[in-house]
């Protein structure tokens, strides 16, 4: 077989043409023996995905965490096949077996790529739209992480410039939060950022007319974008040459993020499943399968067939990768000897640790004083900006209200913003009103490495974030949530604003920990702990909801144990405990009135204050035990939402006082007494489990 190039500028092959079939019908073939899948849009992406593995990315693999790698993205997830056969093909770890396993159990080739789970996956995708957002937030911390570390470098001569590319279908592009990211990253000038748009016209239901009239490239261009269509070969067929030619243009444009249209044919060449919705979702069928191996020259009598010209040529991408790696590594030593102050700190950041006495810089609140938990986060992140430079986060435009602003004087935008405290390597994020984008671009961020990320809302609009934030915990991503106006605290604003579900929800998606402090001292130690916990020693990262009050609460003398979740803030006086009253947030100082009142009228009452249910979940059960003793049977929960995270804590005598319905419009003071969030009721329902638990 030649190995004569066919193009000037591509290094384009039979061999090359080869592995592109190959693709093909190993896409075919893994869908085909599963009996489900996705085999059209893998097929026709073939040569997208192929060039931009073998032809245009930096990457070792053999070592698929280099950090001066560029990153790829495959938003459309459903396409798995799309990345596992590169994968394979380039020698990241994947073996034909895992190929044959495809969307079985145990196997490495799940339905949709799996971050943490295949070697090789930057990102989990599978909700459309979600890998765009991923992929802006990858290339604004490739920005910040440049700004931590070789700032002065011109543009394209420092070790940390890489790039980011994704693909993207018609279902990611309708997807409102890809609109949302889009924008952002246009905004940013993103220059790092190439986004290829698989332009296949099919969508489940057929046509993409049926659902899309709109002009997707001048939408681009109106974000900012640089914008560039490849139009296809005569027979339908990408055109690498093209497409190489349209990603080197994109890669010379370092001052707009660049989207590049392919016009596609799905499940292209399949003589007759081509250009049809089935393609998308459906296997093809034996004699459509073999129809299509016949006419790309495989045996149709053959599945998974692999020549070993092909797998040896695509291997070939193993010495590259180490050689590049080499360069690289020349660049980055280079760098080091230069730099050895920030070499040093990169060092810290990269394993994780935090610097040296950054505890001490951590503010303390005088016990009695009122203070709204938002206000003291919003103190912690003061005190620790000068302190933690790889700690970064702000706002979706709420930053006055979310106190998440780490630096007034320095705001992450392009040095051409208007703005005088734009800087491109600033700390300040200003995320717009997109809050579900935010959320994915925090997980991007946290992928991409090297930072620490927050990003902040009112809690009613965690919904907006919902599918972000579930995929943060799929992937154990520490990144910190700040949700802040926790409740019908919020008051004039009225239900809409004020969450009453929110909270239960949050604590159902496995692998979040929801934190809900008290008072002004527990959110120190909740933003201690969360940034505690963000290191390689401890293990898995998970991602963190910070839950605040707009207004002020008693502030109580610091408790080292509010890091362990839950732990007796008062204990009872004149004996062992009758009853147990259990508190989060503002409704902790509820449980202290009614203390007072249960103290005094002879009953022994313990206040134990459960920042975290997911923290108290991690203890052992002697010290679980020894703040919610098992002998107390009386006991009561009190918390300003719906009750559902607290029956298996108060048990079948105890009661709970919560709101299970929506709230109103009035001040908050006047909400939670007329919905019955005082230390009045608190008090009588002690009395309640009290009588309950006699019986």
């Amino acid at each position: 077989m030649s190995t004569k190039p066919t193009t000037t500028d591509l290094q384009w092959t039979e061999l090359d043409q080869r592995a592109v079939d190959t693709a093909r019908v190993l896409a075919a073939d893994a869908v085909q023996k599963v009996g489900n899948g996705h085999p059209g849009t893998a097929m026709s992406l073939a040569p997208a995905a192929y060039t931009l593995f073998q032809k245009v990315m930096r990457h070792d693999p053999a070592d698929a965490d280099w950090v001066g790698r560029d990153r790829f993205v495959l938003s459309a997830g459903h396409s798995s096949l799309t990345l596992y056969i590169q994968l394979y093909l380039a020698g990241f770890g994947l073996q034909l077996d895992d190929l044959k396993a495809f969307r079985t159990w145990g196997s490495k080739t799940p339905g949709h790529p799996e971050y943490g789970h295949t070697t090789g996956v930057e990102t989990t995708t599978g909700p459309l739209g979600q890998g765009v957002a991923n992929a802006v937030g990858m290339a604004m911390a490739a920005r910040f992480e440049r700004g931590l570390f070789d700032p002065e470098a011109a543009p394209g001569t420092s070790p940390f410039d890489h790039h980011i590319f994704a693909i993207a279908g018609d279902g990611c592009l309708q997807e409102g939060i890809s609109a949302e990211a889009s924008s952002m990253a246009g905004h940013q000038k993103l220059g790092s950022l190439v986004l290829l748009w698989d332009d296949n016209h099919i969508s489940i239901e057929g046509d993409t007319e049926t659902a899309v009239s709109e002009d997707t490239m001048k939408r681009y261009e109106a974000y900012g974008w640089h914008v560039q269509r490849v139009e296809p070969k005569e027979n339908g067929d990408l055109d690498p040459e093209a497409l190489f030619a349209a990603i080197e243009a994109a890669k010379a444009e370092t001052e707009r993020p660049s989207f590049i249209a392919m016009r596609s044919i799905i499940a292209w060449p399949a003589p007759n499943a081509q250009n049809t919705e089935a393609a998308h979702g459906s296997a093809l069928g034996d004699d459509e399968v073999a129809a299509t191996k016949r006419v790309l020259g495989f045996d149709p009598e053959k599945s998974f067939e692999v020549a070993d010209e092909v797998i040896a040529h695509t291997r070939e991408a193993l010495d590259r990768g180490r050689e590049a790696k080499a360069e690289w590594e020349k660049s980055f030593a280079a760098w080091r000897t230069a730099n050895p102050g920030r070499a040093a700190e990169y060092d810290r950041i990269e394993a994780t640790d935090l610097p040296e006495g950054w505890e001490s810089h951590l503010p303390t609140f005088e016990t009695g004083k009122g203070v709204a938990t938002r206000a003291a986060s919003g103190k912690v992140l003061q005190a620790l900006g000068p302190v933690i430079p790889e700690l970064w986060g702000g706002s979706a435009d709420l930053a006055g209200s979310n106190n998440t602003t780490i630096d007034k004087t320095s705001s992450f935008l392009p040095a051409d913003n208007p703005l005088p405290e734009a800087d491109p390597y600033g700390r300040t994020i200003h995320f717009g009103i997109r809050e579900h984008s935010m959320a994915a671009e925090m997980n991007g961020i946290a992928l991409h490495g090297n930072t620490r990320i927050y990003g902040g809302t009112f809690l009613v609009f965690s919904d907006y974030m919902r599918n972000s934030v579930r995929l943060s915990a799929l992937m154990h991503l520490p990144v910190t949530y700040v949700w802040t106006h926790d409740s019908i605290g919020l008051g004039e604003d009225g239900p809409t604003h004020q969450p009453v579900e929110h909270l239960a929800a949050l604590r159902a998606i496995p692998g979040l920990n929801v934190v809900r402090p008290a008072d002004a001292n527990e959110t120190v130690i909740a933003w201690r702990e969360i940034l505690k916990r963000y290191t390689k020693v401890f293990g898995k990262g998970a991602p963190h909801g910070l839950v605040l009050t707009r207004q002020g609460v008693p502030t109580y003398e610091a408790n080292e144990d509010a890091a362990k979740g839950g732990y007796v803030l008062l204990d009872a006086e004149g004996g062992k405990p009758q009853v147990i009253l259990i508190g989060t947030g503002s409704e902790v100082q509820l449980a202290v009135e009614a203390r007072e009142q249960l103290q005094a009228e002879g009953i022994p009452t313990r206040v134990v204050s459960m920042p975290s249910v997911e923290w108290f979940d991690e203890q052992d059960q002697e010290y679980k035990d020894s703040v919610l003793s098992p002998s107390v049977k009386a006991r009561v929960a009190v918390e300003a939402g719906i009750g559902l995270t607290w029956h298996r804590f108060v048990g079948d005598a105890g009661r709970i006082v919560s709101l299970e319905h929506f709230g109103a419009s009035a001040d908050g003071k006047v909400l939670f007494r007329e919905f019955g969030f005082t230390g009045d009721a608190v008090a009588a329902a002690a009395r309640e489990s009290l009588a309950a638990a006699q019986r």
